[in-house]
This record gives structure tokens, sequence and C-alpha cells, in this order.
């Protein structure tokens, strides 16, 4: 079938049920299926349907000449609740993706000057994070109303942090990491320290899972996974927290939470940006 003999508007909305990276692919097949494939018609469909809404709380506006230009400058993280948080849309899918300032986390006594310090951090995205001077009682949490997130999809959750040169105390006895929505809770370790590469990262997370696996065909039972720490391209570092699947048509609270509060030693060089909330990651090649 010739595609270029349908009618516009009929192959733009068959377009408008792809994705942005499929409709991204057609494009380059003719010139009157790209007019189509670039349309607002298409674009708008992967747009948030509340998108509009989201514009108004960004922090700076956004100026755009099209819904598919919109769609782009959205896959970058702006600020919007006044720099409190960022927003996103991934670009294969055009699923949200936020994230939460140290600001809007609950950081056990973050207020108090004596155990955490609040400073401006030049490769932030946000005006500023907060460095842990020294504590005993480590303890991070966050939440956000699952309406603001996208329908039907799997969600990972990450607390972005940095090591500080005088780091101490902090891998002497692993952290708790929870994610937890409705009736439905993940749990792991992770012992915060920094790992050089990503190839590391990944030997921890194989030689962790064999392990696991170990122990569970010793029927031992209440085993927590274990999570590292790797660093990110933007020279910031991640630890996942959990995951969770967003159904969609409830507002339900995602609680998510780092703490190590066993110990009774001194902890202290932990900078924590935020809590990075994104779509599981597809196993897709991307080609726009």
């Amino acid at each position: 079938m010739n595609l270029d003999l349908l009618p516009h508007d009929c192959f733009a909305h068959i377009l408008s049920l792809t994705s942005p990276i499929d409709a991204c692919r057609i494009s380059l097949v003719s010139s009157s299926i790209r007019i189509s494939a670039n349309s607002d018609d298409v674009w708008e469909k992967f747009l948030p349907p509340d998108y509009q809404q989201i514009l108004t709380r960004l922090r700076h506006p956004l100026i755009f000449s099209s819904k598919k230009h919109l769609f782009f400058r959205l896959c970058s993280p702006h600020l919007i609740d006044g720099g409190l948080k960022t927003f996103s849309l991934e670009k294969t899918t055009g699923k949200k993706q936020y994230m939460l300032s140290a600001r809007e986390l609950n950081i056990a006594w973050a207020d108090n000057p004596l155990f955490w310090s609040w400073k401006p951090f030049p490769t932030s995205r946000f005006v500023e994070a907060v460095e842990l001077r020294t504590i005993w009682w480590l303890e991070i949490q966050g939440k956000i109303n699952s309406g603001m997130l996208s329908p039907k999809t799997t969600y990972e959750c990450y607390v972005i942090v940095k090591f500080v040169d005088r780091a101490y105390g902090l891998d002497f006895l692993p952290s708790k990491v929870t994610v937890e929505i409705g009736n439905v809770k993940s749990e792991g370790n992770v012992y915060l320290r920094q790992y050089e590469s990503k190839k590391q990262c990944l030997e921890t997370l194989w030689y962790s899972n064999r392990m696991e696996l170990v122990i569970r065909s010793m029927a031992f039972r209440g085993i927590m996974e274990e999570r590292v720490a790797c660093k990110r391209e933007d020279g910031w570092i991640e630890i996942e927290l959990g995951s969770f699947y967003n159904n969609g048509g409830d507002d339900l609270e995602v609680k998510m939470s780092l703490k190590e509060v066993t110990g009774t030693h001194l902890k202290g060089g932990l900078v924590v940006e935020g809590i990075e909330l994104r779509p599981k990651q597809q196993t897709t090649t991307n080609h726009m």
C-alpha cells in the first residue's frame, strides 16, 4: 500500500496511536509522510494530557514553534513549582519524569546547621543541595502523588547524591532503601560507597545477584535485594531505592526512603541533590 495516498488526517491519526520514536522513523520515508508525521495532530497525542497545566508550573516559560518542538523541549529537565522539582519527558515514549529537590524531601535534622549544610553546587540542577556534616541517624524520605505520573508505567526511584573527599562512616553498615505505594512495598540494602566506573558498578550488582541466588537456594528467608551506588554521566551518583507500577486512576501516595539508624557511629560527607523518578528503561534502540 502506498502510504502517500492516505488522507492526511487519517494517517496522522494512525501515527498518533504509535510512539514518538515510531513517528520519527516513519518521517524519513518521504516528504509527504514527513508533513503528516510532524503535524501538531500527531505530536499533541504524545504530550501528557495535562501538558498545558504543566507549562503553567514552569519556572521559566518555554518558546516553541510546534507541538513536536514543544515535545522535544520538554525532553530536557525544566524547573517547576518554584524550582523545587524538575519535569521532563522520556523521549522515546513521552512518559513523565520528575526529580524532587532536597528541599522537597524530609531529611531528619536537615534544618539544623550542626548536622547539615545547605549550599549551592555548580553541577546541580537546583539552586542548592544539602551536605551532611555529621550525624548518626541518617534518614531521607520523599513522596509524590501517583496522579502526577504516567499511568500504566513502571517507575524506578533513585536518590541522587555525591560523596565529598572527607566522607566517613557511611558504609560501615548497609542503609535500608524502600519504595511503597498502596499496600505494595519494595525493600533493599545499599552500602553508601562510590564506584569508580559503571563497569565496576555492574560487576558488583552481578556478584550481589549471584550471592542472593545462592542464599535463596539454601532456603534462607527475608533477604533484601542488594543495591549499589552508580556514577552518572552528569557526575552525580544514583542509588536505586526501588520500583513500582503506576496503574493510574487512583491518586496514591508514593513513599520513598533511605535510612541507616541502627548504628550509633557518626557519618558525614554525603551530599543530597534529590530523588528522581523515571520510567523503567525500555530495551529498544534509540534512533531519535
